[in-house]
């Protein structure tokens, strides 16, 4: 075989094989895009944590955080948040099957938990405002307010979310859109456990023990 026709059966063999992997799955590109958006607002998350660490003991005169902070409270939210995790993977599982009774007793039990971690962060709030601890009393309480009433918003907005995806899959089903929503929905879920768990360890526990 000559050099030429060679080097022909080589380029035919790479557009072959080119063409064979073809462009990414939509929902591998969903979800790659979706990570972009959690980076950016892992960002903001980065941005308040940086100020309390820098305005923790900031007190003006007030009340410190061994004063404040109630752990056995805070334990409360966090596994309570976390189980709620657990169930979202379970919901998740449930839906690349397509067992919509399990989905949606999965997501029940991950909204029931949310809803649980939201009121104890709720509760935590009024209560710190009515010992006169609010978010105007120093910079400290500022920026504790700030983050964590930041995440409670986010965990607000997935409660949202999930209910609006266990309405989409009751009315159309485990549709391919569907499912990548789902696999958003997901991601920012676990995404808020995450920062949680930095939440709960630098604010809570460094603010008790340390």
């Amino acid at each position: 075989m000559s050099a030429a026709a060679a080097a022909r059966a080589d380029n035919h063999g790479v557009a072959e094989t080119s063409s064979h992997q073809g462009p990414a799955p939509k929902r591998i590109v969903t979800g790659y895009g979706f990570w972009i958006f959690l980076l950016s607002d892992f960002i903001i998350f980065a941005s308040l944590f940086a100020t309390w660490g820098v305005l923790v003991h900031a007190t003006a005169g007030g009340p410190t955080t061994h004063e404040l902070f109630d752990l056995r409270t805070v334990g409360i939210e966090t596994a309570a948040l976390l189980f709620s995790s657990y169930a979202c993977g379970l919901a998740g599982i449930a839906a690349q099957r397509k067992q919509a009774a399990a989905f949606q007793l999965w997501m029940l039990a991950t909204a029931a938990l949310g809803a649980v971690f939201l009121g104890l962060e709720i509760h935590e709030f009024v209560d710190l405002v009515a010992r006169g601890a609010g978010p105007q009393r120093s910079a400290f309480l500022s920026a504790f307010f700030t983050l964590v009433g930041c995440h409670g918003l986010h965990v607000s907005l997935g409660l949202l979310w999930l209910f609006t995806m266990m309405a989409q899959v009751f009315a159309k089903g485990f549709r391919a859109d569907i499912l990548r929503r789902l696999l958003c929905f997901s991601l920012f879920w676990h995404a808020l456990d995450i920062i949680w768990v930095g939440i709960f360890t630098a604010v809570y526990l460094y603010g008790v023990y340390l």
